[in-house]
Formats: C-alpha cells, sequence, structure tokens
C-alpha cells in the first residue's frame, strides 16, 4: 500500500468512526435530519421501503411512543476495509433510556456497514444486537435479557453474530489443545464470525 493509499486509509478510518459519534448525538438530541442524513439517499427502511424521508419518518415514531430521553455511549470500534470504498465494523454502545415510569439501561454493539459514495462515509446498514435491558434497580440475571416495562422478557441476540460463544460454552477446558493461526490484518471480524449468517433482529 503506497503512502497515498495509506493516508486515505487513516481519514477513512476517522470518518467512519465520527459515523458512530455523530449518529449517537443526533440520536439522543432528536435531530432526525442529522441522523438519517448519515445514511445515502436510497437507504432500505423496510420491505420495499427505501429512502431518508421514510427513515426520519419511522425513526419519529419510535422516538415518541417509546422514549422521552435517551443517552448512548460509544465503546470499542473495530474497522475493517473490504476495498477503498466499502467496510465493516463492530460498534459498542451502553444506552440508558427514559421510558414512562421506569429507567432502562441497556447493553448493546451494532454490527455495521460502511459505503464510501461521491467521497463521504455513509452507513449502509446498522445491525442491532442486544445482550439485555432492564430498569435500572433490576439487574438482568438468566435469560431472556431483554425486560422492557411494558413487554414479556425477550433475548436480544447479542452473541448470535459470533459462533466463539456458543464453542466457549460447549467445550470442556481439555478440549483447548491449540491455538488458530491469527486473523490476516483486514479480516478480524470476518474470522471471528466464521460466514455465521445474520440473524434477524428484534428491535423492541
Amino acid at each position: 500500500m503506497d503512502v497515498e493509499a495509506r493516508l486515505d486509509r487513516l481519514e477513512s478510518l476517522d470518518e467512519i468512526r465520527q459515523l458512530a459519534a455523530k449518529y449517537s448525538l443526533a440520536l439522543d438530541m432528536r435531530d432526525l435530519d442529522a441522523m438519517v442524513n448519515l445514511f445515502p439517499e436510497d437507504v432500505r427502511v423496510g420491505k420495499g421501503v427505501v429512502g431518508r424521508l421514510a427513515l426520519k419518518k419511522w425513526m419519529d415514531e419510535t422516538f415518541r411512543v417509546q422514549f422521552t430521553g435517551t443517552s448512548h455511549h460509544i465503546g470499542g470500534h473495530v474497522i475493517e476495509f473490504e476495498n477503498p470504498d466499502h467496510a465493516i465494523g463492530v460498534v459498542y454502545s451502553k444506552n440508558e433510556h427514559e421510558t414512562g415510569p421506569e429507567w432502562v439501561i441497556m447493553q448493546m454493539m451494532y454490527w455495521d456497514q460502511y459505503e464510501r459514495i461521491e467521497g463521504r462515509w455513509y452507513f449502509r446498514r446498522r445491525l442491532p444486537l442486544y445482550w439485555y435491558a432492564t430498569d435500572l434497580n433490576k439487574p438482568p440475571i438468566d435469560e431472556c435479557k431483554m425486560r422492557w416495562p411494558d413487554r414479556d422478557p425477550y433475548e436480544g441476540n447479542f452473541h448470535s453474530l459470533f459462533p466463539s460463544w456458543q464453542k466457549f460454552w460447549s467445550q470442556l477446558p481439555d478440549d483447548v489443545v491449540d491455538v488458530a493461526a491469527p486473523a490476516p490484518m483486514d479480516g478480524f471480524l470476518k474470522t471471528m464470525r466464521a460466514d455465521v449468517v445474520d440473524p434477524s433482529i428484534r428491535v423492541r
């Protein structure tokens, strides 16, 4: 990789990281225009539904019905490039939600696809994966950690993207007999995923 390509890669990394931070700020401040403009004009919102306006309307309805206030705290962000204009990534997020009479905390991650269009990076897709959601004073012990005040508990697919979770718990300590070869520089996430199909996500 020559110097110009390396500089482009560094600039792209920073712009993609800014996407996640901008998303959280725009979402928490309810600036829906700022948020939907982080996605391309042809963003897919649902089956047969595309466009920033459709996404804005969906987000507007979601926040008016479900949440009074939110705060999203960005954690680790791993980014890998498939080519100069396409990348994938994982972003941790610890969130707080004011929802009616209860204060719900949530731990999750996003599986992202990024695309550079006319010199600017966008989210092509964001797939949310949840570990738990629960009232601040009710730790979500045991199964079905997604526990919203007005819903039956359910699973959030936090570990579904990576097969290592189930593999770890299905093995015994005596099964640990070797170490896999290191993942390629731009293949850390793909190696961890091992071709697992994206799960179907229930948002709430």
